[in-house]
């Protein structure tokens, strides 16, 4: 009965000491804070989210405490209604205890039961102590006269360096896979090879080093850097200011970044989620490209389980609406009236340029449009360029189209469909109008969704951008 009893203590114990672990707890004082309350927040990508808010218990100090574990990362202690805070590592110990001062935290702070926040506290009290260091040798070489006193603070700054460089060294070695090395690691710039830092080097094989090689000190497989200030605006900067802005370019740099994210993980579903709908909204010319891979290589292949069926089914319809109007596709075909009511169809148009347009007769929009487009034509169309005009009015409406072509004088090509029987609006995604598309001899789109105002310098690139392939053929 001894033996069983001790069994059965044990086991409660054991399972007491595992509930306490189950949640979070972190008891703080903070010195000088008059407030009631304090957040926790967390970093989340671009924004922050707020865990939960906490009251002042009667001793003076807050208890911060939850139910269920928090995920990995950088989190805020925020005091209103000043609103200063504090940050913290969430790990895997997550019952600590914290007390600062308000004058100053990171040389206040005091932390029992979280190795984690020790370590990154002494990490941040180094830095601002080498900093400080750091400035008072910059000083001191702006003041120097002589090349050996420049000499001699230059080895002072390689030295302040090289102890920098090893105090990192230490905390990768003795926890390599801790948070703190995983974010001191993505502060250390990327090393250029010797050859590359010389005076005269290519500009070019730099610029190609560096994009190879940025994301070598940060880690993508860790989803507690989901939970960091700095990793959203790293990604931000690899793909505005790394990559080609061209849809082909920029949809190699999602893979690039998706694809050593954990498929399962937080970070792999928020930047899989954040690239689609930035896609999605884009108004720069050509990007719905960009939104059509991430589909067809991450959603239609099961990558994104979370997504309900109704809004996978949207994003579906969007994709196969616009996949077949992608720059560089052949426009697809239709057959329309001309006012004769004889049939045309696209591929009849005989030019090396074409360029749609869709208009409507009692569309604001388009009644400023026209005008340009009539200021155009009269500028190209002796330069092999044609204007096939679609009005979209239906049914005994479409004589708005003929009035209002009389009354402007449109003299480019004017088609109508009025029975909507080569479903247009459906093959050229056209939810409102006025709509243009330009497209070469073979029909291919070259250009799309751009104002007519725009259309006059983006035609004479295209024409110049042609000749001078012509002339590079020509010289081979």
């Amino acid at each position: 009965m001894r033996l069983i009893f001790i069994l059965f203590l044990s086991l409660l114990v054991s399972q007491s000491a595992f509930a306490d672990k189950t949640g979070y707890k972190i008891d703080l004082g903070i010195k000088d804070y008059p407030g009631e309350e304090v957040i926790l927040a967390s970093y989340y990508g671009n924004s922050n989210l707020i865990v939960d808010t906490f009251p002042k218990s009667k001793n003076g100090t807050f208890i911060m405490k939850g139910d269920e574990q928090l995920d990995g990362g950088v989190y805020l202690v925020i005091m209103p209604p000043a609103n200063k805070f504090f940050e913290i590592i969430i790990d895997k110990e997550q019952i600590f205890s914290i007390q600062c001062d308000t004058l100053d935290f990171i040389k206040s702070m005091k932390i029992k039961g979280s190795e984690e926040n020790k370590i990154f506290y002494e990490y941040l009290n180094f830095i601002s102590k080498k900093r400080d260091e750091a400035g008072k040798i910059g000083e001191e070489l702006k003041s120097a006269k002589t090349d050996e006193d420049k000499e001699k603070i230059q080895k002072k700054r390689d030295a302040l360096d090289d102890e920098v460089s090893e105090y990192f060294n230490s905390i990768s070695e003795k926890y390599p896979r801790s948070l703190n090395n995983n974010i001191i690691k993505a502060a250390q710039p990327v090393k250029m090879p010797d050859e590359l830092q010389k005076e005269g080097a290519d500009d070019g094989a730099r610029y190609l080093y560096y994009k190879t090689h940025y994301f070598d000190n940060l880690d993508l497989t860790d989803d507690r850097m989901l939970r960091t200030n700095f990793l959203f605006k790293r990604i931000e900067y690899y793909m505005n200011k790394l990559t080609v802005q061209t849809p082909d370019s920029i949809a190699v740099s999602v893979d690039r970044i998706l694809s050593p994210m954990k498929k399962d993980g937080d970070m792999f579903k928020y930047y899989l989620v954040h690239f689609l709908n930035h896609f999605a909204k884009s108004k720069v010319v050509g990007m719905d490209a960009v939104y059509v891979s991430i589909f067809n290589n991450y959603y239609a292949k099961g990558l994104a389980p979370w997504t309900d069926k109704e809004t996978y089914k949207k994003i579906e319809e969007n994709v196969k609406s616009l996949e077949p109007i992608l720059i560089g596709k052949t426009a697809p075909d239709f057959r329309m009236k001309k006012r004769d009511g004889t049939p045309l169809t696209l591929s009849e148009v005989k030019s090396e340029y074409t360029i749609l347009y869709f208009w409507d007769a009692d569309c604001g929009h388009c009644k400023k449009a026209s005008p340009k487009m009539k200021e155009f034509y009269s500028k190209f169309k002796n330069k092999n360029v044609q204007i096939l005009a679609v009005c979209t009015e239906v049914g005994e409406d479409v004589k708005k189209c003929w009035d209002t072509i009389d009354e402007r004088e449109y003299e480019w090509m004017n088609l109508v469909d009025p029975f909507m029987q080569s479903r247009y609006k459906t093959n050229y995604y056209i939810k409102s109008t006025p709509q243009i598309f330009i497209l070469d001899k073979d029909k291919k789109i070259i250009m799309k969704r751009i104002g007519a105002e725009q259309l006059d310098e983006v035609m004479d690139k295209i024409i110049e951008r042609e000749q001078k392939e012509l002339d590079k053929k020509k010289e081979k």
